[in-house]
């Protein structure tokens, strides 16, 4: 009869010679830790999303234009149609040349005066104003109401209207803030020597810029003064200035029939040929901004 053979201890090895596992599992502490540590990420890379403007906020889309148009075909040497919504170009044509402004320099004039006068203070009309280029019925002497004024003169284009805006806004410090505010918009072709816009010489304008940076002003112009850009929209108005009550016609007038207009302002001299910018409401509450530069008289509106 065989001897059964007593099985043999186990030894246990020594905390020295102890081998660490192949693979070792999280404890549910770390595990823990772990998710705390993604979701802290997280939020931070939101916070980041949420605080950081995008390449398309902090300038106008580099995307390709959306609208097929022969730019051959176009009588103006720049022009652009612009989405301030998506701050998009859907079309371009030399629209970063810089070139003169004529009277599209009234809407920055605007704009500055009124961020310096109260829509309903008084404006007194001098003879310096009156004597002006071009005569729109001004007197010397009349008291204007300051909304009234900045009104007539875009839907007129007066130039003795701005000019006596301008004077009463401080004409040489107004000229400096117009360029100050044309770097704060990012208007990289503009600067102004004058707040009407009129040749200074037979060479030198009395401001410059390029379609994309009027695009950009008339835009900023109507999101903060949309009354006073909606008022171009009309064929005429008239404005009470004490006893005397001027009624001006719109120089946009051959546009003023598009369905969804919500306002133009023109402009034209020697140097700057025909200029245009306007803004169409495409849908409710979506407009697009279509500016021509250099053209005609009749080609910035065809």
């Amino acid at each position: 009869m065989r001897r059964k053979k007593k099985p043999r201890p186990t030894r246990v090895p020594s905390s020295n010679e102890r081998t660490p596992m192949k693979k070792r599992f999280l404890t549910k502490a770390q595990i823990y830790l772990c998710i705390a540590a993604l979701c802290v990420l997280a939020v931070f890379e939101l916070f980041f999303m949420l605080h950081t403007k995008s390449p398309t906020e902090q300038k106008i889309s580099s995307r390709p234009p959306l609208i097929v148009l022969d730019p051959g075909s176009l009588s103006a040497l720049a022009a652009i149609v612009y989405d301030p919504q998506d701050k998009r170009v859907l079309f371009a044509k030399n629209d970063e040349l810089q070139l003169p402004l004529a009277s599209l320099t009234k809407l920055m004039t605007a704009h500055t005066a009124l961020q310096a006068l109260s829509a309903t203070s008084s404006i007194r009309i001098s003879r310096e104003a009156v004597a002006t280029e071009g005569n729109s019925g001004l007197k010397v002497g009349e008291i204007w109401n300051a909304a009234a004024l900045i009104k007539y003169a875009l839907l007129v284009s007066s130039n003795d209207a701005m000019a006596a805006v301008a004077e009463s806004a401080g004409s040489n410090s107004l000229i400096q803030k117009m360029n100050a505010n044309a770097q704060s918009l990012g208007l990289v072709q503009s600067y102004f020597l004058d707040p009407t816009g009129l040749d200074l010489t037979p060479g030198v304008s009395g401001a410059y810029g390029s379609a994309r940076d009027i695009a950009v002003l008339a835009a900023a112009f109507y999101k903060e003064y949309p009354s006073f850009f909606e008022s171009t929209a009309s064929e005429e108005a008239s404005y009470a200035a004490g006893e005397n009550t001027l009624t001006g016609k719109a120089t946009a007038t051959p546009i003023l029939d598009i369905p969804g207009l919500i306002g133009a302002k023109t402009g034209y001299t020697d140097l700057a040929g025909g200029n245009l910018v306007a803004l169409v409401d495409v849908s409710l509450g979506r407009p697009l901004v279509v500016a021509v530069l250099h053209s005609t008289r009749s080609g910035r509106f065809e």
